[in-house]
């Protein structure tokens, strides 16, 4: 028997129950009714507040973030959206900002102290920066290691065909320490989806990692590119290794093509991600979760050259996913939630995951009654523990 750590004792736990949580080695080593058993270890009084699992931040770009930096307004497109033109203003913005290893920093310690400790970061790997954004990341990522867990994506944002060398330098990143193959849509900005979707699946399969594939494009192109990306899912058995981050063209379909392929996603194995963004119509989130689709969130960008907005917590975005979803029943509020916590664990196949036997003791305490509440409330006053240490409160990272 494990040698208990620490007792968090008196926590509410998302079932209404009040129990003590035993926590050895970081991890979750008993859940026992409070007051059960007298504690034989040191004690953390959780005081009847909520304890859940830490959010899971699934889509960011640290590499690209201004938060921390001066302000730099916003450049609206000429002509409507267009990723090009977007692709083109970042680069004028980060010839003129501050050191990228600073800025992933100050986006780091927001986040953390909302109360993620797992995340997903795209982050530059294409013929315009190099590896030199990855390396600077992957030097962040060894510095924070033990307030929270990163896995990097090798996101081409110049595209991979249109981008010399981009190939080569996205195996190569890999080989570096990224985790995960991204692409950026292949029928509007390499107008080739065939082409570049080789590139990401042939470096998936020779390299053993999962995709992230950043997808834009609207309607029956959008719809088309992940009926590609869920066939060559199926055919090279990677159900569960890859997700289609954005999918904008999901929110367009009329309901019974939406159906359609929610099905086949579902089938496929391919994960949704989106973060309900303001201008854009987003994947109808209810309807694919009901035909079993994993759909998770992320912040995606906060305080960078596509938006001004962004503040780094789930929590809040758990809150806009439902408010644009027309959530309110405790049912689709509790839904909400799963998107930025357990469905998002599921998509980034994180270990360890939830409040259970042998989980790891990563968790958040926040001032509410329950998990529908704590949507709509978004309360602040929370306190961040990873594997069972203090590592944020009142918004601010402890060490």
């Amino acid at each position: 028997m494990s040698t208990i750590d620490t007792v968090f004792t008196n926590a509410k736990l998302a079932d209404g129950r009040l129990c003590d949580i035993g926590v050895s080695g970081g991890r979750i080593a008993s859940i026992e009714p409070a007051g059960a058993k007298p504690a034989t270890a040191p004690v953390v009084d959780i005081a009847e507040a909520l304890l859940v699992a830490s959010f899971v931040e699934g889509h960011i770009h640290l590499d690209t973030s201004f938060y921390g930096d001066k302000w730099i307004p916003h450049k609206p497109c000429t002509n409507g959206f267009d990723v090009h033109e977007r692709v083109a203003f970042q680069a004028q913005n980060m010839a003129q900002a501050a050191p990228m290893i600073e800025r992933a920093r100050s986006q780091l310690e927001l986040c953390v102290s909302n109360g993620t400790l797992q995340m997903r970061s795209h982050v530059m790997v294409d013929g315009s920066v190099g590896l030199t954004s990855l390396e600077t990341i992957l030097k962040v990522r060894e510095e924070y290691k033990g307030l929270i867990d990163i896995q990097l994506v090798a996101f081409p944002q110049s595209g991979i065909l249109k981008s010399p060398g981009t190939p080569e330098l996205m195996d190569e990143a890999i080989a570096l320490g990224a985790d995960v193959v991204g692409g950026l849509d292949p029928g509007s900005f390499d107008r080739d989806v065939k082409g570049h979707l080789d590139v990401v699946f042939g470096i998936a399969e020779k390299r053993g990692v999962d995709i992230d594939i950043h997808l834009h494009d609207a309607g029956s192109l959008g719809a088309f590119t992940i009926e590609d990306i869920c066939a060559r899912t199926t055919a090279l058995g990677m159900q569960g290794h890859v997700a289609v981050s954005h999918a904008y063209g999901l929110g367009d379909l009329a309901p019974e093509a939406a159906k359609k392929i929610a099905a086949l996603i579902a089938e496929s194995g391919v994960s949704i991600m989106t973060n309900a963004p303001g201008n854009h119509n987003f994947p109808p989130v209810a309807l694919l979760r009901k035909a079993g689709v994993t759909v998770f969130s992320g912040s995606d960008n906060i305080r960078d050259s596509w938006w001004p907005y962004g503040d780094g917590d789930m929590l809040g975005r758990a809150m806009m996913i439902g408010y644009r979803s027309g959530f309110y029943t405790d049912e689709e509020l509790s839904a909400a939630f799963d998107v930025v916590t357990a469905a998002g664990a599921k998509a980034l196949r994180l270990e360890g995951y939830g409040i259970a036997l042998g989980a790891k003791a990563d968790f958040v305490t926040l001032a509410a009654e329950h998990v529908p509440e704590a949507i709509v409330a978004i309360p602040k006053g929370r306190k961040v523990f990873k594997e069972g240490r203090l590592v944020a409160q009142d918004g601010a990272v402890v060490r």
